[in-house]
């Protein structure tokens, strides 16, 4: 996904509403969200699908990663070598 172009990215809902298949094809060409506002103020965010898709899979590998670090801080979890060893012993030939 790209930035936001401000001079290109912003519309009306009503102008989204009367156009609305012109920019949902600008923002699967561009790969760039669209901003429409409601009385001229931001209300919502229209973006790709793929790119939805991989904000949430980045999400989720943050968390996981964010609840991996909290469980190391706890004293949880186990060295990396002790990791490698229990995979060479489960998967030994």
């Amino acid at each position: 996904m790209s930035h936001i172009k401000l001079d290109q990215d912003i519309r009306s809902l009503s102008d989204f509403r009367a156009n609305a298949a012109s920019y949902i094809e600008h923002v699967k060409s561009k790969r760039r969200p669209l901003i429409l506002t409601q009385h001229g103020k931001s209300s919502a965010v229209l973006i790709d699908v793929e790119d939805y898709q991989k904000m949430l899979d980045k999400i989720e590998l943050l968390e996981e990663l964010s609840a991996a670090r909290k469980e190391l801080d706890n004293g949880e979890g186990i060295s990396h070598d002790e990791f490698i060893n229990e995979l060479r012993s489960q998967y030994s030939s």
